[in-house]
């Protein structure tokens, strides 16, 4: 761990804390949010926890205040409403919309103040409706979600190209990964800002990042006990690396 920086502040943003009426899912979502802040806790972070539907949206932003960064973790469909979708579609799932609110509100915070931000899986959706992009609603093709198994064997393992210029690249130390993803929908329109940072074989949008703001958006599951072992570490330390950049920059400038 870089020295001149330290007790950095991490909050974890997860969907919810119960879901009563589908324990099998709730029990897989929560092993991939808990390696999320066990890794951050090994890499030095103080990690904070917060379920965005248990909150309300004000409590959310209150709560992770004072977060040097900030990474929203997966779940359930982003509510489509939000994105100028409509319900109905297949594959839908639940919907948290208090939820949504909050973590939108978490990703414009984070754009208009500089924080670091990594959203995995629904966290990347939730970032690009954020940002006024939009979303394909159910994609089926056995690439991205292994289809008709049970939950623990629904990561699929599929490879990805990362843009060669890419923070993500330069984070990870290569531009072709293999990577295990578990998603029904995808980016569709880019939000205001964003641009494509990798693509799936079938030429799918796997990863987006701001232009010009530390935040990045991750389709697949790098917090998954089955993925290269090194990959979470890697974009946690990306984090850490983006934080200190804008430390040192907030620092120079009151000197």
């Amino acid at each position: 761990m870089n020295q001149e920086f330290t007790n950095r502040m991490l909050a974890v943003v997860e969907v919810t804390t119960a879901r009563p009426d589908r324990p099998a899912y709730h029990a897989k979502v929560q092993v991939l949010n808990a390696r999320v802040v066990t890794e951050a806790d090994k890499a030095g972070w103080t990690v904070t926890r917060v379920a965005a539907a248990d909150v309300t949206p004000a409590a959310l932003l209150r709560l992770t205040a004072d977060a040097d960064a900030l990474v929203i973790v997966g779940g359930e469909d982003v509510t489509p409403h939000l994105y100028g979708g409509s319900t109905g579609y297949e594959g839908e799932t639940a919907h948290f919309a208090a939820a949504d609110e909050g973590q939108i509100a978490l990703v414009q915070r984070a754009l208009a103040l500089g924080t670091p931000l990594l959203g995995i899986c629904r966290g990347l959706q939730i970032i690009n409706v954020a940002l006024g992009g939009n979303l394909v609603q159910h994609i089926d093709d056995g690439i991205h979600k292994n289809i008709g198994v049970p939950i623990d064997q629904i990561l699929s393992t599929h490879d990805v190209t990362l843009s060669n210029d890419s923070t993500l690249a330069a984070s990870l130390g290569r531009v072709d990964i293999s990577v295990q993803s578990a998603h029904h929908q995808i980016v569709d329109r880019l939000g205001s800002g964003l641009v494509a940072a990798a693509h799936a074989p079938d030429g799918l949008i796997e990863a987006l990042e701001h232009e010009t703001a530390p935040i990045i958006g991750v389709q697949w599951h790098p917090e998954a006990p089955d993925a290269p072992v090194d990959q979470l570490a890697l974009l946690l330390a990306g984090l850490a690396a983006q934080h200190d950049a804008r430390a040192r920059v907030t620092n120079a400038l009151a000197a």
